[in-house]
């Protein structure tokens, strides 16, 4: 089996038969969801995905920052704005 990024896991077929369970079982940790022994997905809390898509977010703007703080700077007039 691969490496496991949860410490719970279960199988699709439980996951299709009570999908409640498995989120309340979690208690809001991360799920791997196998499929033939094998992680196929990784159930999250929506807090967590939301969280996980604001770091990515921030993680390109990041990218964005440092490439472009080589480039010329130009002057504004604040009251021109």
């Amino acid at each position: 089996m691969e490496n496991l990024l949860a410490r719970t896991s279960v199988s699709v077929t439980e996951l299709k038969q009570s999908p409640s369970a498995v989120i309340e079982k979690a208690k809001g940790a991360p799920v791997a969801v196998l499929n033939h022994n094998r992680p196929a997905a990784y159930l999250v809390p929506a807090a967590t995905f939301a969280a996980m898509m604001e770091r990515l977010d921030d993680l390109d703007l990041a990218e964005l920052v440092r490439a472009r703080a080589s480039e010329p700077t130009i002057e504004v007039d604040p009251d021109a704005l």
